[in-house]
């Protein structure tokens, strides 16, 4: 650090040191066209180098010190122009007034995203909580009646009703929502709400549910816990085929979700998971928005569990769901 410094230091002040030195070779070859005593000369070269190397010396302490002040507060979690050192020349101060006015602009940048952010996180929350209210108008409509028709149409409404879930729970993990309620959950309660919203589906399109009851309590969420586990189950049965079967059970601390499906490609495993990816199923299935899993994450991580998948082509998939550890909540 001190070689970098002093390189620095050489380089900025080596116009000024040269300038000192041809000044005192100049003044050396005046004194000695004018014949004074070598003597003397050497005296003055002297008393003139040992005078250099003072100031020098003394300034590079400076520079330095200054160097060590800013370096401070370029690792200080907060740096404000007030705890900037006092400018030691008129540049100096010429780059802190422009600093400042590069501080004042980027503060208006930020409060103006930042307000724009929040008129749009408000105006997608209000309009998810006001499309609520027409889904369930239909869903009162639809319970009245039990056609084929009928239940097609209330499979897709339960599809509505979870992108419309996707969405708000989207926008609850973007405002770093805090409407964590951690206590002991049984984790059948979650299993069996999950597994009833998907009832319909599970019976038109003759999926077989291999489920018996864990018997098995974890700290956690109940709300958040059981959105997660629908988002397993919707994609369990988007991606299995009629007379598939879906199996949930206990493997230690897991709860595996596992499915007879199309499977997942090798190549997609390590990015399931990344937003807005959908990989070669999505690509055959549109109805695949690539957030379902992105969210899954997000959440698992907030609630301290794991969430592993593991896939084979053409035979199934297993999501494992490590639940062992007590949920605490992330900032």
């Amino acid at each position: 650090m001190k070689q970098k410094i002093g390189r620095s230091y050489i380089k900025c002040r080596l116009k000024w040191i040269a300038a000192v030195i041809g000044c005192g070779i100049v003044m050396t070859a005046v004194l000695f066209l004018n014949e004074v005593p070598a003597g003397e000369i050497a005296y003055g070269m002297l008393l003139c180098l040992g005078i250099l190397l003072v100031a020098v010396t003394m300034d590079g302490i400076s520079y330095g010190r200054r160097h060590r002040e800013l370096l401070a507060l370029r690792q200080s979690i907060t740096v404000s122009l007030e705890n900037l050192p006092e400018p030691g020349e008129i540049l100096e101060e010429d780059y802190q007034r422009l600093l400042g006015l590069l501080a004042e602009e980027k503060m208006r940048i930020w409060n103006t995203a930042v307000s724009e952010k929040r008129d749009l996180m408000e105006y997608y929350t209000m309009w998810v909580h006001q499309i609520k209210t027409p889904i369930a108008a239909m869903r009162l409509t639809l319970q009245g009646e039990d056609t084929p028709a009928a239940r097609r149409l209330m499979t897709e409404l339960g599809r509505v009703e979870q992108y419309v879930d996707m969405a708000l729970t989207y926008l609850r993990l973007e405002e770093g929502g805090s409407d964590y309620v951690i206590r002991t959950c049984a984790v059948d309660d979650v299993v069996r709400a999950a597994v009833r919203r998907f009832a319909g589906e599970f019976i038109d399109r003759r999926i077989a549910l291999d489920y018996t009851p864990v018997e098995w309590e974890t700290v956690t969420d109940g709300k958040w816990l059981t959105f997660v586990v629908e988002q397993l189950l919707s994609n369990a049965l988007k991606y299995t085929g009629q007379d598939g079967t879906v199996r949930i059970y206990r493997e230690g601390d897991d709860l595996c979700i596992r499915d007879s499906g199309m499977g997942i490609a090798p190549e997609d495993l390590p990015r399931v998971f990344d937003m807005g990816y959908t990989g070669q199923n999505g690509r055959l299935d549109r109805r695949s928005s690539g957030i379902g899993l992105y969210l899954c994450r997000r959440i698992c991580r907030n609630l301290r569990h794991e969430i592993r998948i593991e896939s084979v082509p053409g035979v199934g998939t297993t999501v494992r769901l490590t639940l062992g550890r007590p949920a605490f909540v992330a900032e």
